[in-house]
Formats: C-alpha cells, sequence, structure tokens
C-alpha cells in the first residue's frame, strides 16, 4: 500500500466518523426516532408511553417519564440526595473522570444517575428509585449508593414502601473498591426498611445487568419486568464461552427470567401504576375487597365452630 493509497482511506475514515457523529446528533435533536418498522414520530411514541405501538417495544425512558407515569405528570415531589466529593481517586483514562461526570451532568440534568421521588399511586404514599441511562450508562458509584441509603431513610421515616426501577450495567469502574462497596451499603439499606415491615418492590427494565442485579434487583419483596428488558450478570457471549453450550434465543430477556423463577410477573407499561397500586393496596392491607372477604371468611368460620360446639 502507496503513501496515496493511505491518505484516501484515511481520509474516507474520518468522512465516515463525521456522518456518523451528524447522524446521532440530528437524530438526538429531531422530532423522530427509530424502531421496527424504521421511522416513528417522537410524539406517538411519547403518546404510547414509549412503547412501540408495532413491535411493543419498551424503549429507555428517564426518570421525569417514569415518574410522569407512575404518578400522573408532575404529581410527585424530586428529593434531593446527598452528592459525595467527585473522583476521589483522580481516576484518568482517555480523560479524567471529573469530565465525564462534568459531561453526564450536563446531558441528564441530574447529578448523579439515581433520581428519588415521592409520590402517590393508588392513595398510597411511595418512595420510589430510577435511573438514567443516559449518565454514564446509569452505573453505580457513592452517589448513587448514598441515593439508595437516602431513600430507604425516607422510605422508613415517613412509614412509605420503596419502589426501585432498576437500569444500568454495573459498578463504575472509575471509583473502583468505592463502587463496589455500594453493593453491601445499598443491601444494608433494604434489611433495615424490611426491619419496618415496609414494603420493597422492584420494576427491572432494560438494561439491568452486573453488579446491580447481583445486589439490590434481587432482593425486592416482588419483582416486576418490564417486557423484554434485558436482565443479567454477565453477558450471554461470556457465558456461552465459559459452558460452550448454546444458549435459549430469549436467555436474559424478562420473559427467560420469569420462566427460571427470578421474577414474578412481567408488566406492560401501561398496566404498571395499576398493578404496582394493587399490590400494595394488598401487601399493606388496604385493599377493601380483600377486607370484607377476609371478614366474611372469620364470619363464616365462627358460625362452624358453634355449630360443631
Amino acid at each position: 500500500m502507496n503513501w496515496i493509497t493511505k491518505i484516501i482511506k484515511a481520509g474516507e475514515k474520518i468522512k465516515t466518523a463525521i456522518r456518523e457523529r451528524a447522524s446521532k446528533e440530528d437524530i438526538a435533536s429531531s422530532d423522530w426516532t427509530s424502531c421496527c418498522k424504521g421511522p416513528i414520530l417522537k410524539k406517538e411514541l411519547e403518546d404510547n408511553l414509549w412503547v412501540c405501538p408495532s413491535c411493543n417495544k419498551h424503549h429507555r425512558i428517564k426518570p421525569g417519564q417514569r415518574f410522569d407515569i407512575l404518578f400522573g405528570k408532575n404529581n410527585y415531589e424530586i428529593l434531593e440526595t446527598p452528592i459525595p466529593k467527585d473522583d476521589p481517586l483522580n481516576f484518568v483514562d482517555s480523560k479524567p473522570y471529573k469530565e465525564r461526570l462534568k459531561s453526564a451532568r450536563k446531558k441528564t440534568g441530574h447529578k448523579c444517575s439515581m433520581v428519588v421521588a415521592s409520590g402517590s399511586i393508588n392513595n398510597i404514599k411511595i418512595t420510589a428509585i430510577s435511573s438514567d441511562f443516559d449518565f454514564l450508562g446509569a452505573s453505580i458509584e457513592a452517589a448513587e449508593g448514598e441515593a439508595i441509603l437516602y431513600a430507604a431513610q425516607y422510605s422508613i421515616e415517613n412509614r412509605q414502601p420503596l419502589l426501585i426501577c432498576t437500569s444500568g450495567g454495573g459498578m463504575r469502574m472509575q471509583a473502583s473498591m468505592i463502587s463496589l462497596s455500594q453493593m453491601p451499603r445499598s443491601i444494608l439499606a433494604i434489611n433495615e426498611l424490611k426491619k419496618h415491615k415496609l414494603p420493597y418492590i422492584v420494576l427491572l427494565t432494560d438494561p439491568t445487568a452486573g453488579g446491580i442485579s447481583a445486589s439490590y434487583a434481587m432482593v425486592g419483596d416482588i419483582h416486576m419486568a418490564e417486557p423484554g428488558a434485558l436482565v443479567a450478570f454477565a453477558g450471554a457471549r461470556v457465558i456461552q464461552g465459559t459452558v460452550r453450550e448454546e444458549l435459549p434465543e430469549d436467555f436474559q430477556k424478562s420473559e427467560y427470567v420469569e420462566k427460571t423463577g427470578f421474577v414474578d410477573l412481567i408488566v406492560q407499561r401501561k398496566d404498571l401504576r395499576k398493578k404496582i397500586g394493587t399490590i400494595l393496596s394488598i401487601l399493606l392491607n388496604k385493599n377493601s375487597a380483600i377486607n370484607s372477604s377476609a371478614n366474611e371468611t372469620s364470619e363464616d368460620s365462627r358460625t362452624l365452630t358453634k355449630a360443631a360446639s
């Protein structure tokens, strides 16, 4: 290969990179996105709760969009959570970690990847956590650990159930052991919540993986999942390379995880509010139909006891 050919090929690579960059920016700022049948209006997708009307793909959504669906538009309070010191390890890879944090905050408008809110479902006040995948892949570091601890403490102090909508690829490598320590810290917070006999509900969304699925995502009283969500620990290719066997086609999808017993039920996004409300009513013994049925059963039991005596 002569020098002229090398220059031409390098030029083509630069042109391709520019086109790809422009394409991503254009899509982000346009009124359109894409799904199974090609372009689709973002407004049309939003009107259907960011679920494709053709293939039922549940697109990833922001914490604010999640809370709007669960509680009603702007019908909730965002809670400020503690933010520890940035980058205590002064980590640098291709660029400093502090720069990555700055970019993520500018892109999402959040201080960390987790947002905590308080709102009502079925007239039951709850605390909810939702993650933003656009914030460094919703990975977990000290600030996210503090958000979980704060949410659990807030739930305990206000006698509210805790709902967590999981998303992310696991612990954030830039913080090393500080990130990994959030796994036991989050479990301790959830155990404290359970000591106070408050329900802990987990909603698994796409994707939930790594240290997230190995900690607070799998210790709920009830595990729900959106259709088609990736729920995993290690990647499918890693597992297949280890066991040297072909994996099922839907391996690590929420439907498969339900079959293997790690998920209690798959719930369409449009049904989440109603389903969560029903479950909380049962767990908190606030369902009038159940109460009346229980009373009737008790009365029947007393009648039978008298008859027998």
